[in-house]
């Protein structure tokens, strides 16, 4: 029997750092027995150690709804960006987003005390069981009196209260307790911007607006649905939205065409450049569950309380970068990684290190076709190798801005992959990389604000 979520401050942070106690004496104590051993001992003892501490870390994360769920939720999401042994990077990546449902009648009584009316003046049906439970809050499916069909989420009681405490136990954690082999100011970096993005989750007006912002910039344009909001229904706790149609991509996979999936594709690739580069405003949780699939391949957008914003001179630098990995010009692609602050030093090592992982991660732009999960794709396979390396020198940092770019480049390229589109990802990239340098030199307007350019892309 699992024990029950912890729901008040005091008891949250017990818990963590009773976890934080118990992997950083684990820590010490192999230390101490390692001063015994031989190297290929301490090896082994040390493997077998880091699996236990990851072991407790997604038992312990996945008792507790909140922060610590959500940034375990992340952490799995992320490890393949870490300095993990593969076998750590396993047992987190067994993390998920999935609660435990809470009870109709809680549901029930925070919608009516955020909105501050009784649930059936406004809906004329609000199905009691949740659509889907997460670490920060529920989704239910209900109807407006006007037969309009809708999502209503609803943030979990006390949320908001654990955040700070729960990132100050697991920051603590994996700064003494070693599972992250990374310099100090890196994981405090990291966990910072964790945090920010954390924090916007936990305000459903803020989603709102999140809403709002990409119905206008790219909803029902651009073959991808956005939902609308309905802001009489919304607070910060409560937010009330369309109802999408479409399939979860496995069902869709199984019925849909070939045409229908290579179309579903170039809506999530060319909308993930779109964002980046002109809107340089992104949703930041690209997982497939995230996703509906209509069976003409259009595609429904869930989920915008992760959203990161780009500053347009960061991104025609990061644009800059990935024009010169693909064109081979390793000299000038180490100099702009250093304006981008994701390599602090000219150590050759860790400068052919980085330099193997761009040439990876671009050989789909040297092409005119490109298949993603195709025969010949092996490009995940190759930095899952490179990785674990690469992130063993402290020059070689995550910064902040990259945190969730990454992020969200590898969950659409996961879905590109099962979807197997096939493309001129070089035709693409470039169109939105050239046009990001030209807004940030003063060459073209910039399409952020209002109503974006939409970049040709047939």
């Amino acid at each position: 029997m699992s024990k029950k979520p912890p729901t008040g401050r005091l008891a949250r942070m017990a818990r963590l750092g009773g976890l934080t106690s118990r992997v950083g004496s684990s820590y010490l104590a192999e230390r101490v027995k390692g001063a015994f051993q031989d190297e290929d001992r301490r090896t082994r003892a040390l493997k077998k150690l880091h699996i236990e501490n990851a072991e407790k870390v997604v038992q312990t994360m996945s008792q507790m709804k909140g922060a610590a769920m959500k940034v375990g939720q992340t952490l799995g999401a992320m490890v393949e960006g870490m300095d993990l042994p593969p076998e750590v990077a396993r047992t987190l990546g067994q993390l998920n987003d999935k609660a435990e449902p809470v009870p109709w009648s809680i549901i029930r009584a925070d919608v009516q005390a955020s909105l501050d009316v009784d649930l059936d003046s406004c809906f004329d049906r609000f199905d009691p069981q949740p659509l889907g439970t997460a670490s920060l809050g529920q989704a239910h499916a209900a109807r407006l009196k006007d037969g309009t069909p809708v999502v209503v989420k609803v943030l979990h009681r006390g949320i908001d209260g654990s955040v700070e405490s729960d990132l100050a136990a697991l920051r603590s954690m994996f700064i003494t307790g070693k599972l992250l082999r990374r310099d100090k100011a890196e994981i405090e970096a990291v966990f910072a911007e964790v945090q920010a993005r954390l924090l916007e989750e936990l305000d459903y007006v803020s989603e709102a607006a999140n809403l709002a912002y990409f119905q206008r910039a790219v909803g029902d344009q651009r073959g991808l649905r956005v939902p609308r909001t309905y802001p009489e229904l919304c607070t910060e706790r409560v937010l009330t939205m369309d109802h999408l149609p479409g399939l979860p991509i496995d069902t869709f996979l199984a019925i849909a065409t070939d045409d229908a999936k290579q179309r579903a594709g170039r809506v999530l690739a060319r909308n993930f450049h779109h964002m980046v580069y002109v809107l340089r405003t992104l949703h930041a949780d690209p997982h497939c569950g995230n996703f509906l699939f209509e069976p003409s391949g259009r595609v429904g957008l869930l989920d915008f309380g992760c959203v990161k914003r780009f500053d347009e001179h960061w991104v025609a630098q990061y644009a800059n970068a990935g024009m010169a990995a693909v064109e081979g010009r390793r000299a000038d692609t180490l100099e702009v990684l250093r304006d981008l602050d994701c390599l602090r030093s000219r150590r050759p090592e860790a400068e052919d290190a980085i330099w193997r992982l761009c040439d990876v991660m671009t050989t789909p732009f040297r092409t005119d076709r490109y298949t993603a999960g195709g025969p010949t794709d092996t490009v995940q396979d190759q930095a899952n190798r490179l990785l674990p390396r690469i992130l063993r020198y402290p020059e070689i940092q995550a910064a902040p801005n990259v945190v969730y770019l990454n992020r969200a480049l590898t969950g659409i390229y996961a879905v590109l992959r099962r979807l197997g589109l096939e493309a001129d990802y070089r035709e693409l990239f470039y169109l939105h990389a050239r046009h990001a340098v030209a807004v940030a030199e003063g060459r073209t307007p910039d399409g952020s604000h209002g109503a974006p350019p939409l970049l040709p892309l047939d």
